[in-house]
């Protein structure tokens, strides 16, 4: 049986962000085909164990059969990343020693009929990653005002020429098809760049349809509250909307005071719960570009989970995961990138898959 795995965006990067190691507890908030899974299952051998998120139920068909040779050391969950905290507490697969979430499209779901995603070949305008989804694409471009249209493709596709757009959209619906729709949009701005002029537009549609940005917002949170003091937070990004949210929540959770600073003293009551492990953004080298051009825009940030000064007092003794002592939160100093490091063993191991 052949394997149908995309290849992994910066995969030797993410192995040592998330400082792999044998008997870690690992998620992987957007699964895919799971190429990142199942490298991070072989190296967290032996008792590693992972829990795998993916609201695209045909993706995690696929990854099934990539991880069948790690059967019994993993849980797929056919859920939004978004909902990880709940499913992850309910199964007592905390804390955890790493949590990565790859933000790009799946090569598959890009090529795979009917889904929308892609404007080179002729499909419905649908771009829900989950069939339960109400929302499509569809119905945005074909049933909102002009304004909303608009509005949408300028803050998430950050499209210049939005406003143009959205007017001939109103002027020509409906629209079926992604080509009808990409080659409406190139007639109305012209090509004046080296990508399609539709790509911004589709972008915008694609989040808007699966509402991306808000939900990365609650991951990020709840990653950050699943992982074991000494654990690792790794993202990888493809576009700057994605990338700014990311840079700027692992730079406030790494920060002991978030106030302005006009305020002469702190008042936020913020605690610092990160540690940041690379002080420049990771991109991949130009052999990987070569090899994958999908991975050309790709960023990857990486944060260490610390200990802050308020949960120094009422320890949770069960959530660190080696017996070195842990990192408590003073003074937050970026380091370089990050270094490989074993992993220890957690003191309780609360899941049997």
């Amino acid at each position: 049986m052949k394997d149908l795995l995309h290849i992994p965006v910066m995969l030797e990067e993410t192995l040592q962000a998330l400082a792999v190691g044998p008997g870690g507890r690992y998620i992987d908030g957007t699964v895919g085909a799971g190429g990142h899974a199942r490298a991070i299952l072989e190296l967290s051998a032996p008792g590693g164990q992972l829990l795998g998120f993916d609201a695209d139920p045909a993706s995690l068909a696929v990854a099934r059969r990539n991880l069948r040779h790690s059967e019994g050391s993993y849980l797929l969950v056919n859920r939004n990343f978004d909902q990880m905290e709940a499913v992850a507490r309910s199964n007592d697969f905390y804390p955890v020693h790493g949590v990565l979430l790859d933000l790009g499209l799946a090569s598959m779901q890009l090529t795979e009929a009917g889904r929308g995603f892609s404007f080179q070949h002729g499909q419905p305008l649908d771009m829900r990653f989950s069939p339960e989804q109400k929302l499509t694409a569809a119905d945005i471009i074909n049933t909102y005002a002009e304004a909303d249209i608009a509005d949408i493709l300028w803050r998430y596709g950050e499209e210049r020429k939005s406003r143009i757009i959205a007017r001939r959209i109103v002027e020509h619906r409906p629209f079926k098809t992604t080509t009808e729709l990409a080659a409406m949009i190139s007639r109305a701005v012209g090509r004046h760049e080296d990508i399609h002029p539709a790509t911004r537009s589709f972008q915008a549609l694609r989040i808007a349809v699966n509402d991306e940005l808000v939900k990365l917002e609650r991951a990020l949170d709840q990653a950050t509250r699943l992982l074991g003091f000494g654990g690792r937070l790794v993202v990888i990004s493809y576009h700057s909307l994605e990338d700014r949210i990311v840079k700027r929540f692992m730079q406030q959770e790494s920060a002991e005071c978030i106030c302005p600073p006009e305020l002469p003293e702190c008042r936020c009551g913020h605690a610092a719960r990160l540690r940041l492990l690379n002080k420049k953004v990771i991109t991949p080298s130009p052999e990987e570009v070569w090899d994958n051009p999908r991975s050309r825009s790709a960023k990857l940030r990486a944060a260490e989970r610390i200990l802050s000064r308020e949960e120094a007092a009422p320890l949770e003794t069960h959530f660190f995961l080696s017996p070195k002592e842990p990192v408590i939160a003073e003074e937050q100093s970026e380091v370089g990138s990050p270094t490989p490091e074993p992993s220890g063993t957690p003191l309780r191991r609360r899941l049997a898959m």
